[in-house]
C-alpha cells in the first residue's frame, strides 16, 4: 500500500478464540472500516433525506460512498428564525442518521456575526451576551453523544468590525465582539461550550489566514482559552493556490502544537472568479456552469491538495464543501457532483485516494503458530473477521504494543 508516512501505524495482533487459546495457522479477513484522519463534508444536502423529507438515496450512496465526517448547519438565524423556537427536533433526527452510518459529526458554527439571527440584533449587549450564552449550552447540550465537536467561533480576525446592515439594524455579535475585544468574545464562546460538555473538542475557525489570526489565537491562548483544534478554510473559488501556499499555511498554524482541521476548502471546476474580486460573496452571476476542461482540472487540482494537506503531519481532517453543484455555495460549480447527480472526474478520484490507494479493503492473512498477525495501514478502525465471529480494532502508532483480538 502507498500511503503518506505521518498517518501510517502498523501493529501486531494476536488473535484468539473466546477462551483465549490462540487461533493457530487459520485465515482471517481483515479490512479497514474507517480512517482516524477526518475525511469530510458537509452534510447539510442531506438532512431532508436523513428526516424523510425526500428520497435522496443515490445522493446518500455518493456521500457514504466517499466521505466519513460530516458537518451540520448550526448558524443561528437559520436554526432559530423565530426566538425560542429552534430546529432541534430536525437536526437531531439528521444527526442520528449519520451516526448509525458510522458518520463522525461537526457542529458548525456556534457564534458567527453572519447569518444569526436578526432578532437578536435590537436588543441591548448584556441581553444579547445571555442570550448567545444560553444557545451554546443549549446547542452542545441537546446534542451531546450525538455531536462532540464544534466550530465554537467563526471567523472571528474580522468580528469586531464587521458592518453589515442591510436592516439599518447594527449586527448584535459584532457588536458584542467589539465591547468584550477578541479574545473575551473567544472565551465566552468556548467557555459557554466546555461547561455544556467538558468533553467536546473545540475549534476556532477562519478564513483571514493572516498574522491577524495569529495574533487572536495568540492572544486567547495566553489568557487560558483551551482551543482544541484550529480551523484553516481556504475556498479556491479564484484558483487553486498550490501545494506551497498550502504547506506554508499549515507550517505557520502548525507552531501553535494544536491539530490543524481544514474546515472549509473547494474548486471550481468552471470558470474561475475573477482575481480582482475580494469577498467571494460579492461575485454574483446568473449561471456558473461546469465544464469539461474545468472538471479535468478540478480532479487534477484536488488530487494535489489532497496529498499535500495529507502529507502534513499537523493536518488531521479535510471538510470539503458540497459533494454537488446542485445548491452549491455562491452557485459555484465546486461539487464532486454535477447538478443532475453524475458523478464528475474529482468524485472518482478522491474516490480512488481515501478507499484505495489509502484505504485497506478486505485482505485475506494466515495467522502464525502463536496467533499473531501483522498489520500496516492508514491509523484507522479496522475489523478481523474468522468465519461468523469478528471484532474491532484500532491501528495506532508503529510503537503500540500487540493487540489481543478475542474472537
Amino acid at each position: 500500500m502507498t500511503a503518506v508516512s505521518p498517518r501510517i501505524g502498523a501493529a501486531e495482533l494476536v488473535v484468539t478464540r473466546e477462551d483465549g487459546t490462540p487461533l493457530s495457522h487459520h485465515d482471517v479477513v481483515v479490512e479497514q472500516t474507517r480512517h482516524a484522519f477526518g475525511f469530510g463534508n458537509i452534510g447539510f444536502d442531506l438532512i431532508p433525506h436523513a428526516c424523510g423529507e425526500a428520497d435522496l438515496s443515490a445522493l446518500a450512496e455518493d456521500w457514504l460512498g466517499l466521505f466519513d465526517t460530516a458537518t451540520l448547519p448550526f448558524y443561528w438565524g437559520r436554526f432559530e428564525p423565530e426566538r425560542g423556537r429552534p430546529d432541534t427536533a430536525r437536526l437531531l433526527t439528521a444527526a442520528r442518521w449519520f451516526v448509525e452510518r458510522g458518520v463522525r459529526l461537526k457542529g458548525h458554527p456556534l457564534v458567527w456575526h453572519t447569518v444569526k439571527a436578526a432578532w437578536v440584533d435590537p436588543l441591548p449587549s448584556d441581553e444579547v451576551e445571555l442570550l448567545l450564552r444560553a444557545r451554546i449550552a443549549r446547542e452542545v447540550s441537546d446534542f451531546a453523544g450525538l455531536i462532540d465537536t464544534w466550530d465554537a467561533i467563526n471567523e472571528v480576525a474580522i468580528m469586531p468590525v464587521f458592518d453589515n446592515e442591510p436592516d439599518g439594524v447594527p449586527n448584535a455579535v459584532s457588536r458584542l465582539a467589539r465591547e468584550l475585544g477578541p479574545t473575551g468574545i473567544v472565551q465566552l464562546a468556548f467557555e459557554t461550550a466546555r461547561a455544556a460538555n467538558p468533553s467536546a473538542t473545540l475549534l476556532i475557525n477562519d478564513f483571514d489566514l493572516s498574522a491577524r489570526y495569529e495574533r487572536v489565537i495568540e492572544e486567547a491562548l495566553a489568557a487560558g482559552v483551551a482551543i482544541d483544534a484550529i480551523g484553516l478554510q481556504a475556498h479556491m473559488h479564484q484558483g487553486y493556490r498550490g501545494e506551497d501556499w498550502l504547506r506554508e499555511k499549515a507550517d505557520r498554524f502548525a507552531r501553535f502544537g494544536l491539530p490543524l482541521h481544514i474546515t472549509e476548502v473547494s474548486l471550481v471546476s468552471g470558470a474561475l472568479m475573477p482575481p480582482h474580486i475580494d469577498d467571494l460573496n460579492d461575485y454574483v452571476v446568473d449561471s456558473w456552469p461546469t465544464t469539461p476542461q474545468g472538471e479535468e482540472r478540478q480532479a487534477d487540482e484536488l488530487e494535489r491538495m489532497y496529498r499535500a494537506l495529507a502529507a502534513h503531519p499537523a493536518v488531521s481532517s479535510i471538510t470539503y464543501w458540497g459533494i454537488t453543484d446542485d445548491g452549491a455555495w455562491l452557485g459555484a460549480p465546486i461539487g464532486l457532483l454535477r447538478a443532475d447527480g453524475t458523478r464528475k472526474p474529482a468524485y472518482d478520484r478522491l474516490r480512488a485516494l481515501i478507499r484505495g490507494e489509502w484505504w485497506l479493503s478486505p485482505t485475506p492473512q494466515r495467522t502464525d503458530a502463536a496467533g499473531r498477525l501483522r498489520i500496516e495501514g492508514w491509523r484507522g478502525r479496522y475489523r478481523v473477521t474468522a468465519g461468523s465471529a469478528s471484532a474491532e480494532f484500532e491501528l495506532g502508532a508503529a510503537a503500540d504494543p500487540p493487540t489481543t483480538i478475542r474472537l
